[in-house]
């Protein structure tokens, strides 16, 4: 049996739809849908034994009272807002969660996966080295990123890195991110538009090195991030915390070629103001360095980001999931 934390959510949900397809459904899936939720779309045509709340599922591991055997955990559950504001319930849902479900998986002898961030890295002014003396080094720059930070810490400080795994994943896109609202993707949320007004807009530049639409980014297909972690969930002997991104930054004038040259459309793109909440703690550029994902055995080349693209557009004009 395996264990899908966030299954409802956007990679938990493409993961279930992957392990489907491998003709695994010995899944329980962990969440928390309210009534009308179109997260629950994501699960529609997907194969499991159950489907557990996220909160009755935490009280019963507290508990010690979730007997069930699990041969592996992907927790994908978290909250992923980067503009929210409560610091205690980042640190409860976030940080705490996993580290009860990070000792229950070590002393049930569950392999254990989770989803890391690049928010961790911050401005990048220590670079997007995963290395573990790296790690201990960063400084992210809102309550989301340290609530991610703050869980690499403590899986460093036990040791847990030598067995289990953490992926630091970059600006991942793709299929079932239809429910994030403003935490979709750029693709998710200008692809309508470009088809149908033939514009886009994006955000001015404010530093001088950048021209607007130049800032860069690590943009990762969600097909390429759920390939990484059947790599990981396959390959026991690999552990560690790792990057999950193509190693090749794109400028967001890249994104919008390729999303203009996906329904054939004359690119155009608005250029707008940044609001200035955000002007602060705005990353310029992210890149994830691979080195250490190649060495553990990953081999497997990601998907350029016009193909991803293209791919992606075929699904949001049919309204599909994965």
């Amino acid at each position: 049996m395996i264990i899908v934390t966030g299954g409802a959510g956007f990679i938990g949900s493409c993961i279930v739809s992957r392990l489907n397809a491998m003709g695994i459904d010995d899944l329980v899936i962990v969440d928390h849908l309210l009534s009308g939720d179109i997260k629950k779309k994501n699960l529609e045509h997907k194969r499991y034994r159950r489907f557990l709340d996220k909160t009755e599922f935490l009280r019963k591991i507290r508990k010690g009272i979730f007997q069930e055997k699990a041969d592996c955990v992907i927790h994908m559950g978290a909250c992923s807002s980067t503009t929210g504001q409560d610091e205690n319930y980042y640190r409860s849902n976030n940080t705490e969660y996993s580290c009860h479900l990070a000792n229950w998986a070590k002393v049930n002898g569950s392999r254990f996966i989770y989803a890391s961030s690049a928010a961790t890295y911050g401005e990048g002014e220590q670079g997007y080295s995963d290395a573990d003396e790296s790690t201990r080094k960063l400084r992210p720059l809102n309550l989301y990123g340290e609530s991610k930070q703050r869980f690499d810490l403590w899986v460093l400080e036990q040791g847990f890195e030598k067995e289990m795994v953490g992926l630091k994943f970059f600006n991942v896109f793709g299929p079932n991110e239809y429910h994030k609202s403003d935490m979709r993707s750029v693709v998710a949320k200008a692809f309508p538009k470009v088809v149908a007004e033939g514009r886009m807009q994006l955000f001015k530049s404010y530093r001088p090195e950048y021209g607007d639409g130049e800032q860069k980014r690590d943009f990762i297909y969600v097909k390429d991030a759920v390939d990484v972690v059947m790599f990981f969930m396959e390959n026991r002997q690999a552990n560690g915390i790792f990057n999950v991104g193509t190693g090749k930054a794109r400028s967001w004038n890249d994104l919008a070629t390729a999303m203009f040259a996906a329904a054939d459309k004359p690119l155009c793109v608005d250029y707008i103001d940044m609001p200035e909440h955000l002007r602060a703690r705005y990353q310029y550029f992210t890149q994830a360095e691979m080195d250490k994902l190649r060495k553990a055995g990953y081999a497997k080349e990601f998907t350029p980001l016009e193909s991803a693209v293209a791919d992606y557009a075929g699904y949001l004009q049919k309204g599909a999931y994965l």
